[in-house]
């Protein structure tokens, strides 16, 4: 083989259409872009205008809102942080918290906390440091000997939002 024999595969690469160039290409005078007008123009189009009639994303009625105050957790399952210390990612006599997460790459960035979900089993005695965790991870943690702390604020059961 030499290198005047080298060649793409057939039908692997298609030369660019030239538009607007005679009425003999098929593709030109309006350059299959219809009649004149909005359209025809570059750059410009209206989306998701329907002719007058009101579009389809107005005639939709609006529903729910975004709550400002709402925070995003990073979320960590059970078996992922035992798999981590059995790996030895993480040290299970030393407290386990976003900070020690994040540097032992399980999670990439912490964001507003760490949720402790109960997926998964743990057999190692550990103490954690977390936001929020489920009842079912409280109880696999505990069970297995060891304590988990929430950082969240406690709510009022009292009190009527």
């Amino acid at each position: 083989m030499k290198l005047t024999d080298l060649a793409d595969n057939p039908g692997s690469r298609k030369k660019r259409m030239r538009v607007g160039r005679g009425i003999g290409s098929g593709k030109g005078k309006q350059a299959g872009r219809g009649g004149k007008g909005q359209t025809a123009r570059s750059g410009v189009r209206i989306k998701g205008f329907e002719g007058g009639q009101m579009p389809l994303h107005r005639r939709l009625p609006k529903r729910g809102f975004n709550n400002i105050f709402r925070l995003d957790l990073t979320e960590v399952n059970l078996d992922r942080l035992q798999e981590a210390i059995d790996s030895g990612k993480i040290d299970a006599k030393a407290t386990i918290n976003a900070e020690a997460l994040v540097k032992s790459g399980i999670l990439r960035r912490a964001k507003d906390g760490v949720r402790l979900l109960g997926r998964g089993e743990l057999k190692a005695k550990v103490t954690i440091e977390v936001y929020g965790a489920t009842k079912t991870a409280i109880e696999a943690v505990e069970k297995a000997g060891g304590s988990v702390k929430i950082l969240a604020p406690k709510k009022d059961e009292g009190e009527a939002a």
